[in-house]
């Protein structure tokens, strides 16, 4: 098994595409007006529009309603990031911090509520951990 791609709902997926094209730096692939994805060497991350849901099951999935997930993202420097950020997120959660497993990670909310985190690995440990990817 390979773990390849999330999948976020969302009610305006240009928007949310917008968002994350800008905080990532990643172009997303529109596939059609409901569905675009943000491709990178480890996994995708899928936008999608309320009006694919039926498609898979009627009320499975809605949008900005998640408070339990957060997306995380390998960066070279989290401190740049948030700088680069600073006056475009609306909803920082944290400033780039020191965990206790050795990230030093920033914590924000996208246009939809969800929970982002972008992360650098400080500690020998945690370096060595993402030194493959």
């Amino acid at each position: 098994m390979n773990f390849v791609s999330l999948r976020i709902i969302t009610g305006d997926v240009a928007r949310l595409v917008d968002f994350y094209e800008r905080a990532t730096g990643v172009r997303a692939h529109w596939a059609t007006e409901d569905f675009a994805e943000l491709r990178t060497p480890a996994a995708t991350l899928a936008l999608a529009s309320t009006r694919t849901v039926p498609l898979f099951a009627p009320g499975s999935a809605r949008p900005a309603d998640n408070r339990s997930v957060i997306l995380e993202f390998l960066v070279d420097d989290v401190d740049g990031v948030y700088r680069n950020l600073t006056g475009f997120v609306a909803d920082f959660v944290n400033e780039p911090t020191t965990m206790p497993w050795g990230n030093r990670a920033l914590l924000f909310r996208d246009p939809d509520g969800n929970l982002v985190n972008f992360f650098t690995p400080v500690t020998p440990a945690a370096m060595a951990k993402f030194a493959a990817q």
